[in-house]
């Protein structure tokens, strides 16, 4: 019983400590693996031919950035996968509950859980419409400026 505490606290640990700082470590290992793809790229170009631009180089080897609309949508996305999860866990718990022969304590569980990831994902919903709202002459302006790209 003591080894299952144990057990049970260095998972918590794992998960809560050591899972983000790898992550993280990842995220920036890739990072900076394509600074320096980017760089070998523009030295062969330097060497091959002397009178390269080297600006405009760099702004056509630049990593697209996200349009503000697209980041919006993509918060609409994550919110309404997130709240169904929610939902769905309320759903279990309260089909469990009715069906009976389970532990309170594991539908209690079931319900929190999926509260927690309702109001979540329901935060996410609501960062979209203000963030559509907000944004939004900002958003028409990004739409001109590609327009004006695309026609040139």
């Amino acid at each position: 019983m003591y080894a299952d505490t144990i057990a049970g606290v260095i998972f918590l640990i794992a998960c809560a400590c050591v899972l983000p700082i790898v992550l993280a470590l990842l995220k920036t290992r890739r990072k900076m693996n394509e600074a320096d793809v980017r760089k070998q790229i523009v030295l062969a170009a330097i060497e091959k031919n002397k009178e390269t631009d080297v600006e405009e180089l760099l702004k056509k080897m630049a990593p697209k950035q996200k349009l503000l609309k697209e980041k919006l949508l993509s918060k609409l996305l994550w919110g309404c996968i997130i709240s169904l999860l929610g939902l769905s866990l309320f759903g279990c718990g309260l089909w469990i509950d009715w069906c009976g022969g389970s532990d309170p304590d594991e539908i209690h569980f079931l319900y929190f859980c999926g509260g927690v990831l309702f109001a979540i994902g329901l935060a996410f919903i609501i960062y979209y419409f203000v963030g559509k709202k907000i944004l939004a002459k900002e958003i028409e302006a990004e739409e001109k400026k590609l327009t004006e790209e695309a026609n040139l």
